[in-house]
């Protein structure tokens, strides 16, 4: 069974309860897991608003989406998520990725694979209550949790991916909504399991998607800035799926003009740098049928969870899209 996530964060302009009442709707609606944006310049603290809302939730998963090991040093993050897990035993994930809108507008670099690799290795040795090595001599929690939250490594191309499946409990993938290319990407989990002496069933893989339902123009206009973020992070990438370098000049605009201080706004000027066809590409969008069928062609490659991304305006309407159009496309029971 493939499982429902969302991804969302608590923006400037939003009130802790109302975040707190939208994940409560999630939980009654069957969604099984929410992922909390963590990206201090456009968001409202992810740690602070995960204690509220597994205080205030029964069932639901909660994690952070993604934090990183730049601007949280690792036994930050460690003592965090095993507080978490004390308040809400059994439903932590912990997504950690190589840093981006909160390390980019601090004139920091993200981890490279091999950084990023070692901190989710101690990162996970933390976590169980084991000791790493400091520069200033051994480090440990004080205590560990009853429960132990498994660990998610971020990642969309090659190494990121094989490193995940190498020392992660699970893999968040990234990218374009495009089975084959997920399927390649899946591919480099395995890989990387294998390469350890890992069974690739032990890694949980949740894939990430941004939709919007509705008329296609307004759908399509509604991705556009989570797609020329995306756009701006395909830049990075060594190489792309073939499919996608005709759109080489429009991701080299979006790195050049993207403004984080507006990172993932529905207004944000930068999102019209992306053509509908790149935006359509690289999301789902379109009418209910249209989502049904991309869903439906994303599940098939075997991803343990999706995620989806609760964009911004109207979320309760849009949260009922997405638990309709994933019951349509999976023939799940979501209440």
């Amino acid at each position: 069974m493939t499982e429902l996530g969302v991804s969302l964060g608590l923006s400037p302009r939003e009130s802790l309860d109302r975040f707190v009442a939208l994940l409560q709707a999630a939980e009654t609606a069957g969604v099984q897991a929410a992922w909390v944006i963590d990206s201090q310049m456009a968001m409202k603290d992810a740690y602070l608003t995960l204690a509220v809302a597994a205080r205030e939730t029964e069932q639901v998963q909660l994690g952070p989406g993604v934090t990183n090991l730049v601007t949280r040093h690792e036994t930050v993050v460690a003592n965090a998520m095993a507080t978490l897990a004390t308040i809400a035993p059994g439903r932590v994930n912990v997504g950690v990725g190589s840093g981006d809108s909160s390390v980019f507008p601090l004139g920091l670099k993200p981890l490279k694979v091999a950084e990023l690799r070692r901190g989710v290795t101690r990162l996970r040795a933390l976590l169980r209550g084991d000791a790493v090595d400091g520069d200033a001599g051994e480090l440990r929690l004080s205590f560990r949790p009853d429960t132990l939250p498994p660990v998610y490594c971020a990642g969309s191309q090659p190494r990121m991916l094989q490193a995940a499946g190498a020392v992660a409990d699970g893999v968040i993938i990234m990218g374009p909504a495009d089975p084959e290319t997920v399927r390649t990407q899946l591919g480099h989990v395995d890989a990387g399991a294998r390469e350890a002496g890992r069974d690739p069933r032990e890694i949980r893989r949740d894939l990430w998607v941004t939709m919007s339902v509705g008329d296609e123009a307004e759908a399509t206009n509604d991705v556009k800035s989570w797609a020329s973020a995306q756009a701006r992070w395909l830049t990075t990438w060594k190489s792309v799926p073939p499919s996608l370098e005709r759109f080489r000049r429009e991701m080299e605009e979006a790195a050049a003009t993207y403004d984080f201080a507006q990172h993932l706004s529905l207004r944000a000027k930068h999102a019209g740098i992306v053509s509908d066809e790149f935006a359509r590409v690289l999301a789902v969008a379109g009418d209910h049928d249209h989502c049904r069928e991309r869903l439906s062609s994303l599940a098939a490659t075997g991803v343990d969870r999706m995620t989806i991304t609760l964009l911004s305006g109207g979320r309760e309407r849009r949260l009922a899209d997405i638990t309709d159009v994933w019951r349509a496309a999976t023939g799940e029971r979501v209440p």
